[in-house]
């Protein structure tokens, strides 16, 4: 990895320049082309530019699944929602969050994995997720009755000012199941007696 400042100014100016005009995400291999660069030289630049926007500027670099894209940098959300005159952003119900956090940690993650780690019915928190364009299909499980895949979008990243899904504190889910179903028995316990 190259550090700030290593690599031609110039092909950095051209690498904002693509981001700012591209009309969504764009890939790696998108990049490399229009640069007409390794993708490895394009990755390094887009790690300089990175770096160069957090330090001078309101806007920041987002990846997500192996696409990139110029977006405003998180703490100014609520004065940009300001200045547009937009409506603020609505806030996520509990279950909303939960059935997210799953997705976003799993991903891709299936309705069933969902409903069961969280002991209930998802359908209608998946399909609000859907709608706010914060989750999205990713395509088809090979599992029994080929149940829809689902992935979070850079609306996600956008909405809790995250530029890459790496950035999500590391959690061990599997544990935290086990934790939730472990509760879950000692409550029936406790209710049965």
């Amino acid at each position: 990895m190259s550090s700030p400042g290593k690599n031609d100014p110039s092909k950095r100016k051209a690498l904002e320049a693509l981001l700012f005009a591209a009309p969504g995400p764009s890939s790696l291999e998108q990049l490399s082309r229009a640069l007409d660069m390794p993708e490895t030289k394009v990755e390094s630049l887009i790690n300089d530019l990175s770096a160069h926007l957090c330090d001078e500027h309101g806007l920041r670099i987002q990846k997500n699944h192996n696409q990139y894209q110029l977006v405003t940098a998180a703490e100014y959300g609520q004065l940009i929602e300001t200045f547009l005159g937009l409506e603020v952003t609505t806030r996520l119900t509990q279950a909303a969050l939960e059935a997210l956090a799953i997705i976003a940690y799993k991903q891709p993650a299936t309705r069933p994995e969902i409903d069961a780690i969280r002991g209930v019915n998802s359908d209608y928190v998946v399909r609000s997720l859907l709608s706010k364009g914060l989750i999205e299909e990713l395509g088809r499980s090979e599992a029994p009755g080929r149940p829809i895949l689902y992935g979070v979008t850079p609306d996600f990243l956008q909405y809790f000012g995250l530029s890459s899904i790496d950035e999500l504190p590391e959690v061990n889910l599997d544990d935290l199941v086990q934790k939730v179903q472990e509760d879950s028995i000692k409550e029936e316990r406790v209710l049965k007696d």
